[in-house]
């Protein structure tokens, strides 16, 4: 047998074997993960010792000691409504890494499917090796003393190297892929996880809030229920007043967009309806449920929480606010409401209360965003 035989032979063998130990039993590959359970409600716990409470004895005079109540809920209102934005961060998160888990364990099965039929391709062509005493037919063909015969077999070979060539390659890439898209499943799985102790955290202490405030207003009589309400009542005027003095109103001039038009006529429509924790509607709404649905009924989603909408919408300035656009109110962006205009906004304010109309200055303004541009 002639050296350049000897040569061409020895690549055929090569490229053969190669083949063979791709397609050999007992590789391992990434298997797909099992799709995320629905968010399971948290375990129940008896609740953490409380602090002392600061409400003061029914039998106290009541106006004095009515305002420690009132900033009392205040702080309490406003830690469950901290609470109830991460609860709805938490429960955004949930969802989209959620859908994304689904989305890849798609694309594992798909690759899987994908890697079995290049293994299957692998395992044939062994198969084909062995019937044929561990050479392929075009090395037979190149053993044979027929010059022509020759010829023709190395011009197959050099196909047949070529397709063996992409099927390793092809495989290879398969298998990175099917452990990129296992590795990013099992990335999300554990994000998604950390969401739902945050979301169960945050449930925990909004609960807990409502409750202690619940039972701070439980201790008051009738008499002193109504003073506290009137008492809400004159500070909220207070604060209107001292906003309205500023001048604000003489300043805005903007009039409504099409779309802030509907996101009014949306946020006004739900007047009355209750407020709760986590809700979007269509019967109940917390601040942030009503103000991103308002604006997605008008064709323009929002996002979900407070916080959110006053990071990554467009502020304005307060003189150039107009109607649709959304206040955020308190440092930690805690509140929103919608203006409406004459100085008022829509708002869903705490438990207990309903969607309703107020000042737009009875809480501490922090800004202005406003959803759209045009």
């Amino acid at each position: 047998m002639g050296r350049g035989r000897h040569s061409v032979l020895a690549a055929a063998v090569t490229v053969v074997c190669a083949v063979t130990l791709l397609g050999a039993p007992g590789t391992a590959f990434a298997r797909a993960l099992p799709d995320p359970a629905p968010p399971a409600a948290p375990a129940s716990s008896s609740a953490p010792s409380l602090p002392p409470s600061t409400s003061p004895s029914v039998t106290l005079p009541p106006d004095q000691d009515l305002e420690a109540v009132r900033a009392e809920l205040d702080k309490l209102y406003h830690d469950a409504a901290v609470a109830t934005d991460a609860y709805n961060l938490a429960d955004e998160k949930a969802k989209k890494q959620s859908a994304e888990i689904t989305d890849l364990n798609e694309k594992i099965a798909g690759e899987q499917r994908k890697l079995d039929g290049l293994k299957e391709r692998a395992g044939a062509a062994a198969s084909a090796q062995y019937r044929t005493g561990g050479l392929p037919p075009e090395v037979q063909l190149m053993l044979g003393n027929d010059p022509q015969d020759f010829f023709d077999g190395a011009g197959r070979l050099l196909q047949s190297q070529r397709a063996t060539k992409s099927l390793i390659e092809e495989t290879t890439r398969a298998q990175q892929d099917l452990e990129l898209y296992a590795g990013d499943a099992a990335d999300h799985l554990r994000e998604l996880e950390a969401g739902r102790k945050a979301k169960a955290a945050a449930k925990k202490r909004i609960k807990q809030r409502i409750k202690e405030a619940e039972r701070l207003e439980a201790k008051l009589e009738k008499r002193q229920r109504e003073r506290l309400a009137e008492l809400e009542r004159q500070a909220a005027d207070q604060a209107q007043s001292a906003w309205l003095s500023t001048g604000i109103l003489d300043e805005l001039k903007g009039r409504a967009s099409a779309s802030g038009r509907k996101a009014v006529e949306f946020a006004t429509a739900q007047i009355g309806k209750p407020y709760e924790w986590g809700a979007v509607g269509p019967r109940t709404y917390d601040c942030s449920g009503l103000t991103s649905q308002a604006w997605a009924a008008a064709g323009h989603p929002v996002p979900r929480t407070s916080q959110q909408q006053w990071q990554q919408l467009k502020r304005v300035d307060i003189k150039d606010m107009r109607p649709g656009d959304l206040i955020i109110y308190f440092d930690d962006a805690s509140h929103v409401g919608m203006y409406v205009g004459d100085g008022a906004i829509v708002h869903a304010p705490r438990p207990g209360r309903t969607v309703t109309l107020a000042g737009a200055g009875t809480m501490p303004i922090l800004g202005v965003v406003r959803p759209t541009t045009g």
